[in-house]
């Protein structure tokens, strides 16, 4: 599947879905669409409790810490994300390389994009491979009524991980502003919720041969806006992935026997915790030090 297949679908994807969605919902004037495109930097820092992407723990259920810088003209925008994290390859760090393009039209906020995702310092084992790889994605999102968000995401990896096997991701995200429910100090605040489901193909006869276990996952979560700088986000969130499973899709080398066994993945019964349910804290720190008047 070509890369400009996936955009295609990607496209046709937004324009005849996500219309319907938003069918009934009232469309909020944004004041922000005839605002100055003149050069935007933002800058944030962040602690999590545990690093979860997708329904998976990639700092292996320990505490992760972070910095973006996001920089945009014109719509067109490059984004740099460095986290800690815990793998079978022993990285340094994750660098998340990201670039793409920003616009309005029907009514809807799109982003569509090309992400890096790297992973300097491998300890690769005899017979493995590097981690990197590339993955496109577009995002579609749109404002209903006075009071939240819809927005959803789909993605595709032509081959994960290196490991051979394509992944396709979809995803839908729910925010409704509760800031009409006062807390202390008039604490901005929302509920987030959304669900995503990972589908992947089969790996190399090197890596052996076998489909990557696909799989959902959700989260649902309360944001908060201490100040002007510091918001504190609370989630919980599960994946649908088996303990067996986990381990197949991980490697997690601290994973242990006693489970239902796979001849072909998973030949020693292997048990994985890295993608069961976790509540994770994240608070995060934003910086805006050039950004267009709005």
């Amino acid at each position: 599947m070509g890369l400009r297949a996936v955009v295609g679908a990607l496209l046709w994807w937004a324009a005849s879905v996500l219309p319907s969605w938003g069918a009934d919902l009232v469309r909020v004037k944004d004041d922000s669409a005839s605002a100055d495109n003149a050069l935007q930097i933002e800058l944030k820092a962040f602690v999590t409790s545990d690093y979860v992407y997708r329904g998976v723990s990639l700092s292996a259920r320990k505490p992760s810490v972070g910095s973006t810088i996001d920089v945009e003209w014109n719509g067109f925008y490059s984004n740099t994300n460095f986290q800690s994290v815990k793998l079978p390859t022993n990285p340094a760090v994750e660098i998340t390389l990201n670039g793409g393009y920003r616009w309005d039209m029907w009514d809807f906020s799109f982003d569509l994009g090309a992400s890096y995702f790297y992973y300097p310092g491998e300890i690769i084992p005899e017979g493995g491979v590097k981690t990197s790889y590339w993955e496109y994605e577009l995002n579609v999102s749109r404002k209903v009524a006075s009071f939240g968000e819809l927005e959803g995401t789909v993605a595709y990896a032509p081959d994960l991980s290196n490991t051979g096997a394509w992944g396709a991701y979809a995803e839908v995200e729910a925010t409704i502003d509760l800031t009409r429910y006062k807390l202390l100090n008039d604490t901005r605040w929302r509920l987030i919720a959304g669900a995503g489901y990972w589908r992947f193909g089969t790996t190399s006869p090197a890596q052996g041969g076998f489909r990557l276990p696909s799989h959902a996952n959700w989260r649902v979560g309360l944001q908060f806006d201490l100040n002007d700088y510091l918001t504190l986000d609370v989630a919980y969130s599960d994946t649908s992935l088996s303990q067996e499973n986990c381990f197949v899709f991980t490697g997690d080398p601290a994973a242990t026997p006693g489970g239902a066994v796979n001849a072909i993945s998973n030949p020693d019964g292997l048990r994985s915790h890295l993608c069961g349910a976790a509540v994770v804290g994240t608070l995060t720190a934003t910086f805006e030090p050039l950004k267009a008047k709005r």
